[in-house]
């Protein structure tokens, strides 16, 4: 059962210590009510599924009630390609959910438990509001430190390996090791991320601080009615190429290529090099990720210069790749409210 008996203590010494400003703002009563509004998550993946093997077939973290019918905002890992999905709350109680959304471009998902978990909802903030130095708090499930008081290290663009980016993600520490689907919280008792990551460099430095990586809540207003009505949002989605990628002093690494995938259709492989996207030099992730949208939507053909990782030239040879929308390639079940 999940109890808060030393949560006061990790609330009052941590926020005095770490973040007073919004110790000034929320009583220890208000930060319990806001973690009464936190579950925790666990889903389970078939076999098959496209994700099985690298995001494994049990999967645990958090989420936040967000409004007074059980609806549940995790980020979309968690629960991606998931057959079942069960909540714990604040009791201790163990209660099945069904799948509503997952958006790839934002990373969100969102849930829906299907028995009463009356709890308060925990409102949404602005993001946008949210600014380097603020105080925070992040909420997890359990561990250690459930309620963590953190800082706003920095407010920058995030690409990830998966083909994912984001233009002004938020960057706190000190770590949450429960950061999955972990809320963050302003000083207002809003949430205003949810968390992704644990990143060794959420503070750049020097010297660099670890810390972890939130999405910003702004990102979901635009695309709520979508993604409770539709299980997505409806715009067209942006161009996915099955590439895993990594990079180093400014160039983009292929680590992996998805088997079945528009990249393994149009020859690449692991170790091939992207030099550029339609003739236009590629200076790291958020730059190569930035040209393929430029591109156009999913369907578009996508031309690289890619400097082949089996060839014998030392010039980049052009590969034409027509992407898909991940979505149509995923296994899912998502969209029953």
């Amino acid at each position: 059962m999940r109890l808060l008996h030393g949560i006061a203590i990790t609330f009052v010494v941590g926020l005095c210590t770490i973040a007073p400003a919004t110790a000034a703002s929320l009583t220890k009563d208000q930060v319990f009510e806001l973690y009464r509004a936190v579950v925790a998550v666990q889903a389970d993946v078939p076999a098959d599924a496209r994700t099985a093997n690298s995001l494994g077939r049990t999967r645990r973290g958090g989420g936040v009630v967000i409004d007074g019918n059980g609806l549940v905002l995790t980020i979309g890992y968690l629960v991606l390609e998931a057959s079942s999905v069960s909540l714990t709350d604040f009791e201790g109680r163990e209660i099945p959910a069904s799948i509503i959304a997952y958006d790839h471009e934002t990373g969100f998902g969102l849930l829906r438990a299907l028995s009463p978990l009356a709890v308060e909802p925990v409102r949404l903030g602005r993001s946008s509001e949210v600014e380097k130095n603020d105080p925070v708090l992040a909420l997890g499930p359990d561990g250690p430190q459930p309620v963590t008081p953190q800082r706003v290290v920095d407010r920058r663009p995030f690409a990830g390996y998966w083909e994912y980016l984001l233009e002004n993600a938020i960057f706190t520490a000190p770590a949450h090791p429960g950061f999955g689907g972990a809320p963050l919280i302003n000083r207002n008792g809003e949430v205003v991320g949810i968390g992704s990551l644990f990143v060794n460099d959420a503070f750049r430095g020097p010297p660099p601080l670890a810390g972890n990586m939130f999405v910003p809540i702004d990102l979901l207003k635009p695309i709520m009615a979508d993604l409770l009505t539709s299980g997505r949002r409806t715009a067209p989605a942006h161009p996915w190429l099955g590439l895993t990628t990594n990079e180093a002093a400014g160039r983009v690494f292929v680590t992996r290529v998805t088997k079945g995938g528009p990249a393994d259709a149009a020859g690449m492989q692991a170790g091939d090099i992207i030099m550029g996207v339609g003739g236009q030099t590629v200076h790291g992730m958020v730059d190569f990720f930035r040209r393929i949208r430029a591109r156009g939507v999913a369907g578009t053909e996508i031309p690289m210069d890619v400097l082949s990782a089996g060839g014998k030239s030392m010039s980049a040879g052009r590969v034409v790749v027509r992407s898909r929308d991940r979505h149509d390639w995923l296994k899912l079940s998502t969209g029953s409210n």
